[in-house]
């Protein structure tokens, strides 16, 4: 009896200090690694990287366009490299390139929002319809490949397609935001300079324009009746725009072949595409290129937007097993947006005070997380960004603070470390899904000396965004059939 009489006081006073112990009030997800390794000199050293890329470096590679088969006869994968005539940095300052870069960021967020505004205030007229084409697209798993767009001028992602037959080779950018896939199209009135030659219709014998009573023109948000040929019109909000007639061509991705997509075939544009022949758009409308193939699935992944590697666009293929999948949710004001069934966001394990409301869609179709290809930096509303930051500056108090820079109020002089410790930052979703992001898709190099900010920003709009940044290094799929996105980490 005696040990026991000498340990009673002891669990006495366990049992006090657990009890006495003040009660805290953050949710902590036991199952998050509270930081992550953020590695700075790897980052610098990209930085110099694609600043050193000369145009020989280019020519060397410019028409090499290898086809790569996977395990599985019915897909490939083709391999991008960089074009003799795409640009260079304009600048040898990475500075300057992310200000540029951020600029034409903020260009893109008042596009989307623009858009979203204008479908709300004309709700009577907003009902679009699926196109009825009668053509049936077969193919198995379809792919195309992708390469960051950062070198070029531009922060969007850019998609390498053969367009008419004969194909013509072009590079268009890759759009989630968008529905209405088009080119720039001789003659020209007015275009923007492109890498490659500008497509002529003339060239190719499966271009045919669409009449104004097919259903693809009756589709079109804007469109005009001349000679009995369908006029198009897409402008982006932010001052770009496209114009000129729509018509069905042939879309080449590597040795597969789709017949009958209808196009804009542009021959007034301007805006801030550089480089790119046009743009292919993945929305969620009934003109969408997932939607004119009748695709259940597709996904692609973003490689890093300082890299000249490349990745895929996949159509028709399955989840990855180990993807972090959340409910894919549609706007019934707007069905272009890719919303998302967000639940919080936490920080160092610990998941911030916010509402789930914060996330969702309201009754007058406001609201909700959309996942954008094309815009950069992921944009939250402002009372929820800045439960982010501030729980992200507590969590990394310990790193040595630098000035604002642009969007970025939160950012770190980072010259004299090689490695740090930042605090894990992950989306969560229904289920208790969570997926934690890679400390370089939310700490980005704003300079080549070691200037990094917190990559993620402010809005005013009631509509938040996931960009690119956040989603590079990740298959980002689209579960069409079954209501589904899902994020593989480490798959590109």
């Amino acid at each position: 009896m005696a040990p026991f009489t000498c340990l009673f006081p002891l669990l006495l006073l366990l049992l006090f200090l657990l009890f006495s112990s003040p009660v805290t009030h953050s949710r902590t997800t036991p199952q998050t690694t509270k930081t992550t390794l953020f590695d700075v000199v790897s980052s610098i050293q990209n930085t110099h990287k694609l600043l050193l890329t000369t145009n020989h470096h280019q020519n060397q590679k410019g028409h090499q366009q290898d086809e790569k088969h996977s395990s599985s006869s019915s897909s490939f994968t083709i391999e991008l490299h960089s074009r003799a005539t795409f640009q260079k940095p304009s600048s040898n300052d990475y500075k300057s390139l992310t200000l540029s870069r951020l600029s034409r960021d903020s260009a893109r967020v008042r596009a989307i929002q623009t858009r979203l505004d204008l479908a709300l205030k004309r709700l009577s007229n907003s009902d679009l319809h699926p196109a009825e084409s009668g053509t049936e697209f077969e193919f198995n798993e379809l792919q195309g490949p992708i390469v960051s767009g950062t070198s070029q001028g531009s922060g969007e992602y850019f998609l390498r397609v053969g367009i008419g037959k004969p194909p013509s080779q072009a590079y268009l950018v890759l759009d989630t935001g968008s529905d209405v896939s088009w080119i720039q199209c001789a003659p020209c009135s007015e275009c923007y300079q492109q890498s490659d030659p500008i497509f002529d219709p003339v060239s190719s014998s499966s271009y045919s324009p669409v009449l104004c009573n097919a259903p693809q023109c009756k589709s079109l948000d804007l469109s005009e009746c001349r000679n009995g040929t369908c006029l198009y019109e897409v402008s982006y909000g932010d001052g770009s725009y496209t114009v000129g007639e729509f018509a069905t061509e042939t879309v080449t991705f590597g040795s597969s072949e789709v017949n009958r997509v209808a196009i804009g075939c542009g021959h007034n544009n301007e805006g801030l595409f550089v480089g790119a022949a046009g743009l292919l758009g993945l929305g969620g409308g009934a003109l969408s290129f997932p939607a004119q193939l009748n695709a259940t699935s597709f996904s692609y992944c973003l490689v890093d937007r300082d890299s000249d590697a490349a990745s895929t666009l996949e159509f028709d293929s399955p989840l990855p097993r180990n993807a972090v999948t959340a409910p894919l949710r549609r706007n019934p004001e707007l069905d272009t947006f890719y919303y998302l069934g967000l639940t919080g966001i936490s920080v160092g394990g610990d998941l911030l005070p916010i509402p789930e409301a914060s996330f969702d869609v309201d009754s007058t179709g406001g609201g909700g997380i959309i996942v954008d290809s094309g815009t950069a930096v992921t944009r939250l509303r402002s009372e929820v960004y800045d439960a982010l930051r501030d729980a992200f500056v507590k969590g990394a108090k310990g790193l040595p603070s630098a000035n604002a820079v642009s969007l970025f109020d939160t950012c770190y002089d980072l010259s004299s470390k090689s490695s740090v410790e930042v605090p894990t930052v992950s989306f969560h979703f229904p289920g208790g899904k969570e997926l934690p992001l890679p400390a370089k898709n939310y700490l980005i190099p704003v300079d080549s000396v070691g200037t990094f900010c917190f990559a993620f920003a402010p809005t005013s709009s009631s509509l938040s965004i996931i960009g690119n940044v956040q989603q590079q290094g990740t298959r980002v799929g689209f579960d069409i059939a079954n209501s589904l996105v899902g994020f593989s980490a480490n798959s590109c």
